[in-house]
């Protein structure tokens, strides 16, 4: 084909349907969902493959993933939502802040955004807890950059690095890590990382940048009136907690226990993400519901508001499976983990490194995370002893890197923290990618004992 071997046509292929899908996101501002699509059809037809298999690949591609990450989204957003609505979310918030005293109170915030960001999508945690940003603020005296900042961090590495988050959960199935596991490794990983790019990040630029609250966002925001029957502490991070919990004790059980073992058959079920997810938005019903006075009716209501944003999400998930699929049935995964294997370069690294290169380009975390799993997957059967779980790590945090104006999240930041764009780069995105960076060298660090 023109010349050239069939193995260097189709990296040529693959590279112009990327700088093609890129364009399309970027420039001419096509829907991810569309763009994915049009991406996927365009490599089976151009790379060889039989025009019957094009659609075919595709479609299998797009159900494999949403047949678990589809229904892993609706619960978690469901839980959310009762979460957010009920007041749980300003309970943790405000007992961190009680117990770390306004000294520390940008440690409490890093932490409360960690804590409630595990089953919230960064978006809506973000909206949810912000006016708790400008209250803090306002009462303790602490500048909004110093407040905002660690909350910022403490929603981004969960987004990034720890399921139930979309991002590592379809990098889990791509990958085929374990889910416990990669719990387990994203705390140890996310945790520091958070501290890093908040809190310490956070003490250094507010001294350059203390940030101006918006005297409207201030107005809206700061009423001395509080909800009277909120969820205790307790319940909510009981509730909230309990998938993770479940999920680690699956792992725990898979580790400990023989294949056929009665407990280990049971954890295996309960401790599924599906079955874990469901369990906790069942007793959500009780402790975000009926123990905080609200109505069945307007549990139902916030259940069905709940999943109206997610519809996106979940199209562009799924078209992100199909694409991933395409470039495995069209011979272009093999073709570049060959590659990285002769030259001897990190998986870790290449996953890393993929992803990032994607994020800066389309802006999109969810898109880098989808078209850079898909690239890398072929090198897990090629190098022996690969850490899967660490694979679904490093591309998380590859995509998450230098938020700039083709992301959505940078204009979000901008507008609710009454910045400058050049404050916005100072500040979010600099934030972004200390996590990237710093989550990369704990990810190699890790993989020298696990």
């Amino acid at each position: 084909m023109l010349g050239i071997s069939r193995e260097a046509y189709l990296l040529l292929d693959a590279a112009v349907t990327i700088v093609g899908l890129i364009l399309l996101i970027t420039r001419f501002k096509v829907h991810p969902f569309i763009a994915l699509t049009v991406a996927a059809g365009f490599l089976g037809l151009t790379s060889g493959m039989a025009t019957e298999t094009v659609m075919k690949s595709f479609q299998t591609g797009f159900g494999d993933v949403l047949g678990f990450v589809g229904i892993v989204l609706g619960l978690g957003t469901m839980l959310g939502k009762l979460m957010a609505e009920s007041g749980g979310a300003d309970q943790i918030a405000q007992t961190l802040i009680r117990t770390f005293g306004r000294e520390r109170v940008h440690w409490a915030m890093m932490l409360a955004a960690f804590l409630v960001g595990l089953p919230l999508f960064f978006e809506i945690g973000f909206v949810l807890l912000v006016p708790l940003v400008y209250i803090v603020a306002r009462r303790s005296g602490v500048s909004l950059v110093k407040v905002g900042v660690p909350l910022l961090a403490g929603l981004s590495v969960v987004h990034a690095l720890v399921p139930p988050h979309p991002g590592p959960l379809l990098a889990i199935s791509v990958f085929g890590a374990d889910i416990g596991k990669t719990i387990f490794y994203g705390l140890i990983v996310g945790l520091p990382t958070a501290a890093i790019a908040g809190p310490i990040f956070a003490s250094l630029i507010s001294k350059h940048i203390p940030g101006t609250a918006s005297p409207e966002l201030m107005r809206q925001f700061v009423r001395e009136d509080e909800a009277e029957h909120l969820p205790s502490f307790a319940s909510t991070m009981g509730t909230i907690l309990l998938p993770v919990f479940l999920m680690l004790l699956k792992a725990l059980a898979d580790i400990s226990l023989p294949d056929h073992h009665s407990i280990r058959v049971w954890m295996d079920l309960i401790g599924h993400p599906i079955t874990a997810l469901l369990l906790a938005l069942l007793l959500g019903f009780y402790t975000f519901g009926t123990a905080v006075g609200m109505t069945k009716d307007r549990m139902l209501g916030l259940l069905n508001d709940s999943l109206t944003p997610v519809a996106s999400i979940i199209l562009i998930v799924g078209a992100g499976g199909g694409f991933k699929q395409m470039l495995i049935a069209s011979g272009v995964g093999d073709i570049i983990g060959k590659m990285a294997v002769q030259a001897q370069l990190s998986p870790i690294v290449l996953a890393w490194l993929v992803a990032a290169v994607i994020r800066i380009a389309t802006g999109s975390a969810t898109v880098a995370t989808i078209t850079g799993a898909g690239i890398v997957v072929p090198v897990v059967s090629l190098v022996p002893g690969v850490n899967r779980e660490l694979l679904v790590l490093a591309t998380g945090a590859g995509s998450v890197i230098f938020s700039h104006v083709n992301d959505a999240g940078f204009w979000l930041v901008k507008q609710y923290f009454n910045m400058t764009v050049a404050e916005t780069f100072k500040t979010w995105t600099a934030l972004e990618t200390i996590i990237s960076v710093v989550g990369l060298g704990l990810i190699l660090l890790l993989g020298t004992v696990v």
